[in-house]
């Protein structure tokens, strides 16, 4: 392939990939992301999918395509800015991009990307606690990593979570952003087309073998 075929190849990701079905699709997505949240640890499917630019994921993308407009800032990882992502995600939402992360509404990191601390992020005040970024991190699975046992609004009792590919300090960067409640960010982790939902609420502790 030829630069210029590759230069054709890059540009024409920037436009494809979007919805088939924007209405019924982006509904089925946000109807899954508000169920994840209301039920934070269970893995739900989003019920539909993108195919943006890689290094973006299709869940993500689907998200993107979902909850992004031109009233949403969007920060994004170094390899997702380098990438064709940024002009698809301009074509398709609107959104405009930040380097300032905390002006933005939404965080997106690919799989096996840096995860920034969230204290990075905008957490919201004590009067607008709504007024918070949600980072949306791709990982390598929902299940079959360390496990944590989660407590909160919407769990009955307790339930175990273990997503596996988060940092190791994962549980200290949670922590952190649990004490800051009301305020703090809320995470949507995405595997595949797979979602599980972490807002702020949700207490985890490191599960007892």
């Amino acid at each position: 392939m030829t630069i210029q075929n590759e230069q054709r190849s890059d540009a024409a990701s920037a436009y494809a990939g979007a919805f088939a079905d924007p209405v019924f699709q982006s509904q089925s997505v946000f109807k899954a992301l508000m169920d994840a949240m209301a039920r934070p640890g269970t893995i739900l499917p989003l019920g539909a999918a993108a195919h943006p630019p890689a290094p973006l994921g299709a869940g993500a993308g689907a998200i993107a395509l979902t909850l992004c407009d031109d009233g949403t800032p969007v920060w994004l990882s170094t390899a997702l800015a380098a990438s064709t992502v940024p002009a698809w995600l301009s074509f398709h939402t609107g959104a405009p991009l930040t380097d300032v992360r905390p002006e933005a509404r939404f965080a997106f990191v690919e799989q096996g990307g840096l995860v920034p601390g969230f204290d990075q992020f905008a957490l919201g005040t004590q009067e607008y606690p709504d007024r918070s970024a949600t980072l949306v991190l791709e990982i390598a699975a929902l299940q079959g990593g360390p496990a944590f046992t989660a407590t909160g609004p919407g769990i009955r009792e307790e339930i175990t979570v273990a997503p596996a590919g988060l940092p190791d300090i994962f549980l200290t960067l949670w922590n952190e952003n649990r004490a800051l409640f009301p305020r703090g960010v809320d995470l949507i982790l995405v595997a595949g087309t797979d979602v599980l939902c972490l807002p702020r609420t949700t207490k985890l502790r490191r599960r007892e073998i």
